[in-house]
């Protein structure tokens, strides 16, 4: 029996880096997979057919997760097409890195609202169907910065944090209803975005970590697999740490 059989999971900026590698997981473990991005291009189209070989449903959906509007429409849709929703994984995201001496407002507006309020705005349209359903797992990707800070990254940190504590809250009032929400932290973790960094910040990074390597997309797809997972049943409010025991 595969640990997410017959489930169904959206997964918010799932068509690349980490949220396709949660995609690609969770596949495996026989979920069903609606995933959005601002497009739906030849790549996710790709991943699509990646996810039906593992023989499970799988879509795509052109959506603005940081508009409360188009995280609505897009939702209902995947409800139509799939009839339920068991899984929501909160993880698109974006980075405009400056110090906050050169911080515009626009900067640190669309980093807030990309990374933040896309959590309010896919959690409160999902949040009806996992209630009638009396179950459901809410996954929120923040970061080792939310939980430690960085430097040219206040408004990156300050959208994470915000995520650790919505993902508090929301455990604390729908855990009577069997609805979990959990927050995962990853570190440095390899992927497209961090991969254009020089090699030398890179090699730095690497020493920082005391498992010595950076992390891999696999990496947080496996710990957000227990997450969907009943392996999970008694664990919600928490902030699990992905980055090799760079935040300790």
């Amino acid at each position: 029996m595969k640990l997410l059989e017959g489930k169904t999971a959206l997964i918010t900026g799932g068509s690349r880096g980490i949220g396709k590698a949660i995609a690609l997981g969770y596949a495996a473990q026989g979920c069903n997979i609606a995933f959005t991005d601002l497009v739906i291009n030849d790549d996710a189209q790709a991943l699509v057919k990646e996810l039906e070989a593992f023989g499970v449903k799988a879509k795509g959906y052109a959506s603005d997760a940081s508009s409360f509007s188009s995280s609505h429409d897009a939702v209902a849709a995947i409800l139509a097409d799939f009839g339920t929703i068991d899984i929501l994984i909160n993880n698109a995201g974006i980075t405009k890195d400056t110090l906050l001496m050169r911080m515009t407002e626009e900067q640190w507006d669309m980093v807030i609202n990309v990374n933040l309020k896309s959590a309010f705005n896919l959690t409160k349209a999902v949040q009806p169907i996992m209630l009638k359903n009396r179950k459901g797992s809410i996954i929120n990707v923040s970061s080792v910065v939310g939980i430690g800070g960085n430097a040219g990254q206040a408004n990156y940190s300050a959208s994470k944090a915000g995520m650790i504590g919505f993902t508090k809250s929301i455990a604390k009032e729908l855990g009577s209803r069997n609805i979990r929400c959990n927050a995962i932290a990853p570190g440095f973790i390899m992927t497209e975005m961090t991969a254009k960094l020089p090699e030398n910040v890179i090699e730095d990074w690497k020493k920082r970590v005391p498992l010595n390597r950076a992390g891999k997309p696999e990496d947080v797809a496996n710990v957000c697999v227990f997450l969907g997972s009943e392996l999970s049943d008694y664990v919600t409010g928490q902030v699990i740490p992905i980055c090799g025991g760079l935040e300790m």
